[in-house]
């Protein structure tokens, strides 16, 4: 084959075989591994044996060449290289049926260098691909992703009345990110309910501030309460800096709460576990294709000297997973429901050209030895949230009224219970009870009030719901983690 195309074709190869870029991902954004476990060129098979690997290689690159030739001289319509040399490397990556290994051209990975390093313009979510869905993992604090009520595990199906099924991930995301104050309309499909519903988003300026701090006073006790939304390029240093400003100040006890928390650099996450899980254990093991393992150890000789709880949910993923398992299987108490199940380790691979590879290498096991990827961490101490923090999307696109029955009229006595009305039950009969709840509402917020919920009404329950979970009134799981901290 001529030079121009086989070098075309050795670049898509070799760029799955040279030595790592600095940087890397964990979930959508892992650190690179510390030693020994780095890619190199070598005469190996892809199943790692060696032998016949120059004739296999060399027959699979013939093919190659043969397809490409196919292409390039009797396609219907001109294509141009760069065109084929990344479907080819979107193919290959597609094959692996791995929702974390994914092509990033020059303007996909600025984007996304973007969102570690500083701040980006979009709705604030963290999302993946599963069960060939784009799913959120994690709305981002304080975004409009949150604001709108998105949830982990939420499926996006259409964007602005277009189906996404068949682009990747990147080419999906490209199309729900843009400019601040500009709008975007998501179909979403929830778990749990029979039909999807659409949510009209605002983009606006996302921050990447990740660490949050508070003191609460519990059972007497000063106690510390810190919560890390992401593990980004600052996080460990501004978490350690508010974990002395509370030592300082007297805290007696500590509750570092990950919900929500969809992963980040691994090289954040293991700065945190340095100063908590002592060296007789490993807080991490990251074991390669071969099955060899390499634990890491923290140099701490002893643990602090105050208790200690993580909260997590089930947006908490990656990272978030990798705390909360170390301090599970070191003694410590977990709170909440059982965590997202990501347990693989990607590294990024320059091409040359400012796009990279994003591959998975790695799986990360807990100080025992535990993957809980598509599992999840389950907490030593299970706590759900109240009732309407789980509730669905009102479907009022015609008035719901006395006397009718349905799952949108139990989503809407399940929110007015939790807003503080009274319909007095919850099994999705409109009663009287229900009318009156609903009047008491309207006339709250000055609406008309005929007990009928219209959409203007469903929209305003639902505002008032988003408001006050965000708000953290009825947080029983920080409750539970406080409450059960001095046990």
């Amino acid at each position: 084959m001529n030079s121009r195309r086989t070098r075309i074709i050795l670049t898509i190869v070799l760029a799955l075989l040279l030595g790592l870029a600095a940087g890397g991902y964990m979930g959508t954004k892992w650190a690179a591994s510390k030693n020994e476990n780095e890619v190199s060129v070598q005469s190996e098979d892809t199943d790692g044996s060696s032998g016949d690997s120059g004739k296999s290689s060399g027959k699979n690159m013939k093919k190659i060449d043969q397809a490409y030739n196919l292409i390039k001289k009797h396609y219907v319509r001109n294509v141009s290289d760069q065109n084929l040399t990344e479907g080819a490397i979107q193919g290959m990556l597609k094959m692996l049926d791995d929702p974390y290994s994914e092509y990033l051209d020059a303007e996909k990975l600025k984007q996304f260098n973007e969102q570690i390093e500083s701040s980006f313009e979009g709705i604030g979510a963290e999302v993946s691909m599963e069960d060939n869905k784009v799913t959120i993992v994690a709305p981002i604090k304080g975004s409009p992703a949150e604001k709108a009520g998105l949830r982990p595990k939420d499926k996006i199906l259409k964007i602005d009345g277009k189906s996404i099924e068949g682009l990747d991930l990147n080419e999906a995301v490209s199309k729900i990110r843009g400019e601040k104050g500009t709008k975007v309309k998501l179909e979403i499909e929830r778990p749990g309910t029979k039909k999807p519903f659409i949510k009209e988003i605002t983009r606006d300026k996302i921050p990447v501030e990740t660490v949050y701090g508070d003191m609460k006073q519990t059972n007497g006790k000063k106690t510390g309460v810190i919560k890390l939304t992401s593990f980004s390029e600052h996080t460990a240093d501004d978490f350690l800096k508010e974990l002395d400003k509370l030592e300082k100040d007297g805290m007696q006890g500590l509750v570092i709460d990950v919900r929500g928390n969809p992963g980040g650099l691994l090289q954040s996450v293991e700065a945190i576990l340095d100063v908590f899980i002592t060296k007789d254990k490993p807080y991490l093991q990251i074991e390669n294709r071969k099955g060899d393992k390499e634990p890491r150890y923290s140099k701490l000789d002893k643990k602090k000297d105050y208790p200690i709880n993580i909260l997590t949910d089930e947006g908490s993923a990656s990272a978030s997973e990798i705390l909360a398992v170390a301090f599970k299987e070191n003694g410590y108490d977990t709170v909440g429901v059982k965590s997202f199940g990501k347990g693989t380790v990607q590294q990024a691979v320059a091409l040359g050209d400012g796009s990279e590879i994003k591959l998975t290498l790695f799986k990360w096991l807990s100080p025992d030895g535990n993957w809980i990827h598509k599992k999840g961490v389950k907490p030593t101490i299970e706590q759900k949230q109240p009732a309407y923090y789980y509730a669905n999307p009102i479907d009022a696109s015609k008035p719901l009224v006395y006397d009718q029955t349905g799952d949108s009229i139990e989503n809407v006595q399940i929110m007015l219970t939790g807003l503080g009305y009274e319909p007095k039950r919850t099994d999705g009969y409109f009663s009287k009870e229900t009318e009156q709840a609903v009047k008491a509402f309207q006339q709250a917020h000055k609406l008309k009030a005929d007990g009928k919920v219209d959409s203007k009404t469903a929209e305003t329950i639902e505002a008032d719901v988003v408001a006050k979970i965000r708000s953290g009134k009825d947080d029983k799981q920080l409750k539970k983690a406080l409450d059960s901290l001095y046990k």
